[in-house]
């Protein structure tokens, strides 16, 4: 795989999780409006963005696991923290809304 391949994937994951990140906020503004059926919509379309993302990863995966030769860069660490990051703060989302509900 060359660098241009590699990158190009990186910034597909950096894309949609980044995308994602911005709808778990929108998620949190509709809790804190104790609107839960928006917040809910708001995480699973989160979801749906991280699922884009984490397909570009499991291409990468899978070509590596083909015998593919993939040499990892900056950026694709950088994408890789991107995703993490989200799955979590999408995790503690969906935590919260629970919370949220309970004391509402």
């Amino acid at each position: 795989m060359d660098t241009e391949e590699l990158q190009v994937a990186a910034f597909e994951i950096i894309l949609n999780s980044g995308n994602a990140r911005s709808i778990v906020h929108e998620a949190f503004e509709a809790m804190r409006a104790n609107n839960y059926a928006l917040a809910e919509q708001k995480l699973e379309d989160a979801n749906d963005e991280m699922l884009k993302a984490h397909q570009a990863q499991t291409d990468l995966l899978q070509q590596y696991a083909g015998g593919t030769e993939i040499k990892i860069e900056i950026i694709m660490v950088h994408a890789q923290d991107h995703l993490m990051t989200t799955m979590t703060l999408r995790e503690v989302a969906l935590e919260m809304l629970e919370l949220y509900k309970k004391v509402d």
